[in-house]
């Protein structure tokens, strides 16, 4: 059996694999986290953006989260996590995922009349519009504020990867 951060993180994964799934959208994974993206997350198709637009993501999970106002405070990136996220450089969108899960694994998943019910609830923040940090560590953390108005739902995804379908339609 997985030890209780690895579970979390795994679930936290398959909570964002099950919601894209859901939207229709497709997820890849690199053979290698080398540059801290957890997924790559695509519609297939043309849209005004070209074929197939797509976002990059990295998902944490906290169980226990620091909420302030109408925001999450989340500290689990180190610097190094943090630049490979932050800044306008990068021809893929990125975005940090933060999926808040139970306390206690046996929590995560329940199954009721209407359905399967995942625990508890995703959000998600971009970072384009900070700096990276100069001679970033991987022994110092960062403090990320995630806007609790960004729940991931199936068309808020569908809307990270291609802002079409947001757009209304005649």
């Amino acid at each position: 059996m997985l030890d209780a951060l690895a579970h979390q993180g795994k679930f936290g994964e398959d909570y964002i694999r099950v919601l894209a799934s859901a939207a229709g959208l497709l997820v890849s994974k690199d053979d290698l986290d080398h540059d801290g993206i957890d997924f790559t997350i695509k519609m297939p198709g043309r849209s005004s953006y070209g074929w197939s637009p797509r976002i990059d993501v990295q998902v944490k999970t906290t169980a226990k989260p620091k909420q302030r106002a109408a925001a999450f405070d989340f500290d689990g990136l180190n610097q190094s996590q943090y630049n490979k996220l932050a800044g306008p450089d990068f021809m893929v969108h990125r975005y940090l995922f933060l999926v808040i899960v139970p306390p206690r694994a046996d929590q995560y998943a329940a199954l009721e009349t209407g359905g399967l019910l995942l625990r508890d609830v995703g959000y998600y923040t971009s970072l384009r519009q900070r700096d990276p940090i100069a001679a970033a560590r991987t022994d110092r953390r960062v403090r990320v504020t995630v806007p609790t108005a960004n729940v991931l739902t199936v068309t808020s995804l569908r809307g990270l990867v291609n802002p079409d379908t947001l757009r209304i339609q005649p």
